[in-house]
């Protein structure tokens, strides 16, 4: 792609984030030499580069995908599939299972345990084998219906890709000793688990079948947030932004037979019991994930980022 049409396929990058004009600075002086260190490290390897991304809610894992494909793909012609822990969730169905079967508290979506491994790990061996004619239907997952997408909607990836960008909130996460497990880290904890029996699962998800996966990257990239407290905030502002968002947009269509149901509008005190959901282990990576990461990219209090 042409120089000029790269960087029209950024600005527009810029505009559906919303983000601010200065976002420009961090843009040329953060994520485009991060793009470059990834495309050069592509190039050494027979297969496909897995690049995990970390980052707990709100830091932005999400744009930084965005922008690292778009300049791999199209700056340096480097083929880059883009897959979320997200789009791996399990079925409503499935988790529905777990709640009755393990814990109530794994009805709800993001937490070890709740994402189809089976399937991540079948899509990567897919894209790694891969060649140049090859079409691998990525997973797509609707958080209106709390359901995977039909597997005839799901994006599909054409040829094979030099990278593979994972990202999710607890990609690279490692388990807490048992003993941390025994004090709760907040209200959901102590009233919903009082027993441990929910903590206790999903930290042996992460010791097991999480580690295996995780041991599939080759990369770890962490968005390291300044503090839980300001993990909430920015989670809360997400939903903020997207009532806004509902509230401008066109009416045509919404609630018409054969249109999509929209996301819930969460209240303030709603994502705030939702965000503790993940505390736990916000928090321990918080505390020890920058020692072996390979990149740290550090944001402050108003979401300025530095290169560690």
């Amino acid at each position: 792609m042409p120089e000029t049409a790269t960087e029209q396929a950024l600005e527009n990058l810029i505009t559906h984030h919303r983000l601010p004009p200065e976002y420009r600075q961090t843009l040329n002086n953060i994520i485009e030499p991060l793009a470059l260190s990834l495309h050069q490290a592509s190039r050494h390897g027979p297969g496909p580069l897995v690049v995990g991304i970390h980052g707990a809610q709100g830091t932005g894992k999400s744009t930084l995908t965005d922008f690292l494909r778009t300049l791999l793909a199209h700056r340096y012609q480097c083929p880059t599939a883009s897959l979320s822990l997200d789009d791996i969730y399990h079925t409503r169905a499935t988790r529905e299972q777990l709640a009755r079967d393990v814990h109530p508290l794994l009805l709800t979506r993001g937490v070890p345990g709740t994402h189809d491994l089976e399937l991540g790990n079948r899509i990567l061996e897919e894209l790694s084998e891969a060649n140049a004619g090859s079409r691998t239907p990525l997973p797509a997952f609707d958080k209106a219906t709390d359901d995977r997408e039909p597997q005839q909607r799901w994006p599909v990836f054409i040829g094979k890709p030099r990278i593979i960008l994972l990202e999710g909130w607890c990609m690279g996460a490692r388990p807490q000793p048992d003993d941390e497990l025994v004090k709760p880290v907040n209200a959901l904890e102590a009233e919903e688990d009082p027993d441990g029996r929910w903590r206790a699962y999903v930290n042996e998800q992460l010791r097991g079948p999480y580690r295996e996966f995780f041991d599939r990257l080759h990369f770890l990239i962490m968005l390291q947030a300044p503090s839980m407290e300001r993990v909430v905030e920015w989670r809360t502002l997400q939903e903020h932004r997207l009532a806004e968002y509902r509230a401008s947009a066109p009416e045509e269509g919404i609630g018409q037979a054969g249109t999509a149901p929209q996301q819930r509008i969460m209240s303030d005190s709603a994502i705030a019991r939702f965000v503790m959901h993940y505390e736990r282990i916000t928090r321990h990576c918080l505390e020890e994930m920058q020692e072996r990461a390979d990149i740290v990219l550090k944001l402050d209090d108003n979401h300025r980022m530095t290169r560690e």
